[in-house]
C-alpha cells in the first residue's frame, strides 16, 4: 500500500461554492462546460540555442462574461497560483466580460542540468527534457502542477520513475482516513480506478517511497497546495506525459521560486510568491531572490538594476522581467503583449480593447 493521496480540504470546498455562485443562471451544460475546456496553448517549446534559458511569451487574452480565471487557466494550461498572481486586480471567478487577463506564458527553465523530468514546487511546474528525435531540435515540455499542503509537503531531491501506472487503484492509508473522517469526508480503504478516484487515470510511480506524479479528478486544484504531497496535473496533461516518458527516467525535485535567466542580452528575472513556510523563514530577506540571480547564466560582469530586482520579487507576479539597466518595466512588457483568441462578442483579437486596464495603472513601475 502507498501512503500517497490527494485530499479535499475545506479551501476546495469555498472554491467550489464561489464557483457555482460564479455560474448560477447560466445552466448545468454551460457550468460543466467551463471545467471541461480542452487547453489550447502550446506546452512545447525548442530549447535556445543561443544561450538562453527563456523560452515563451506573455501574452494577453479578453474574458468573456462566462470566464473566470480557473477557465482561462486550464486552456492555455496554467495552473491557478500562476493565473492569480500574474493578474492580482483580477476576480479570479468573475474578472467580467471585456477584462484583460495576462497569461504568464513566459518562463525561465530552472538552472539545473535539461534531463529527463525536474519539478519546481517553488513555481508548482514540471519541466520534462526529453532526449531529441533524430533530426529534430531539443524540446521542453512543461505543465502546472498541484503539490502537498502544510505538514504534507512534496519533497525535493532526486529519483527516477520505476514505474507506470494506468487507472492507479488507491489504496487509503489509515492515517488519511482518519483525516477525512474529521474534516466531514469519509474514505473507504480502497479507492478503484475511476472517475471517483483521486489519482486520476494515469500516475508515474516515484523512487521516493509513497509518491506519485499523476491525474486527479479535481482539476480546478492544479496550481494550489491540496495534496498530501504528491503531484497533480491537468487530466490531459497527465495523459500527454504518461505516453512520452519511459520507466527509468530521472526526476530532479526543486524549491525555486525565484528564476533567473538571461536572453537577447538582458537578465530576467522571475518571482513566485514563496510557500508560506519560506515567507515566515526569510521574512523578507531578499538574500534568496539575490542568490538566484547570481547564479544564472551571463550574470558575471552583467550590470543589474538591484532596485528593479527588488520591486520584481516583492511583487511576485511570476512573469520573467528584465532587470538590466534600462529595460522596460512590467506595465511596458503587459502592453505590448499580443491579444490572442476572440474578444469580447466575439471580436477578433486584432479589434480587441488594447488600452490599459487595472493591472496596469496599479502595477506600472515594476
Amino acid at each position: 500500500m502507498l501512503p500517497f493521496v490527494h485530499g479535499f480540504p475545506q479551501m476546495i470546498m469555498k472554491l467550489s461554492r464561489r464557483f457555482v455562485a460564479a455560474t448560477r443562471g447560466l445552466g448545468l451544460a454551460a457550468a460543466l462546460s467551463l471545467v471541461a475546456l480542452k487547453p489550447a496553448a502550446a506546452d512545447t517549446f525548442v530549447l535556445p540555442t543561443n544561450g538562453s534559458n527563456v523560452v515563451g511569451k506573455v501574452q494577453v487574452v479578453i474574458a468573456t462574461y462566462k470566464d473566470t480565471l480557473p477557465d482561462i487557466a486550464r486552456r492555455y494550461d496554467l495552473g491557478y497560483r500562476e493565473i492569480t498572481q500574474a493578474n492580482p486586480h483580477v476576480d479570479p471567478w468573475l474578472p467580467g466580460q471585456g477584462t484583460r487577463v495576462v497569461l504568464p506564458t513566459r518562463f525561465i527553465l530552472p538552472n539545473v542540468p535539461y534531463k529527463g523530468i525536474v519539478v519546481d514546487i517553488g513555481e508548482m511546474r514540471l519541466f520534462y527534457f526529453p532526449k531529441p528525435k533524430p533530426g529534430q531540435p531539443a524540446v521542453v515540455i512543461t505543465h502546472p502542477i498541484g503539490i502537498g499542503r502544510m505538514n504534507w509537503e512534496t519533497p525535493i531531491g532526486t529519483t527516477l520513475v520505476i514505474r507506470k501506472i494506468p487507472n492507479p487503484v488507491w489504496h487509503v492509508p489509515p492515517s488519511i482516513q482518519a483525516e477525512h473522517a474529521k474534516e466531514g469526508f469519509p474514505l473507504p480503504d480502497i479507492v478503484p480506478a475511476g472517475p471517483n478516484n483521486p489519482l486520476g487515470q494515469f500516475a508515474l510511480q516515484l523512487g521516493i517511497p509513497g509518491y506519485l506524479i499523476h491525474g486527479t479528478n479535481k482539476p480546478y486544484g492544479v496550481g494550489m497546495r491540496v495534496s498530501h504531497g504528491c503531484m497533480h496535473l491537468y487530466p490531459e496533461d497527465i495523459a500527454a506525459l504518461f505516453k512520452e516518458v519511459p520507466v527509468g527516467t530521472p526526476v530532479r525535485l526543486i524549491n525555486a521560486p525565484y528564476l533567473a535567466g538571461w536572453s537577447d542580452g538582458k537578465i530576467y528575472l522571475a518571482a513566485h510568491l514563496p510557500l508560506e513556510e519560506q515567507r515566515k523563514a526569510w521574512a523578507g530577506d531578499m538574500t534568496p531572490m539575490v542568490e538566484a540571480v547570481m547564479e544564472a547564466p551571463h550574470t558575471a560582469g552583467t550590470p543589474i538594476d538591484w532596485n528593479k530586482a527588488i520591486r520584481v520579487t516583492k511583487a511576485a507576479l511570476g512573469i520573467p522581467i528584465p532587470i538590466s539597466p534600462n529595460t522596460p518595466d512590467t506595465s511596458a512588457i503587459i502592453a505590448a503583449a499580443p491579444v490572442i483568441g476572440a474578444g469580447p462578442s466575439g471580436k477578433p483579437a486584432s479589434e480587441a480593447q488594447k488600452t490599459p486596464g487595472p493591472y496596469l495603472a496599479k502595477n506600472s513601475g515594476h
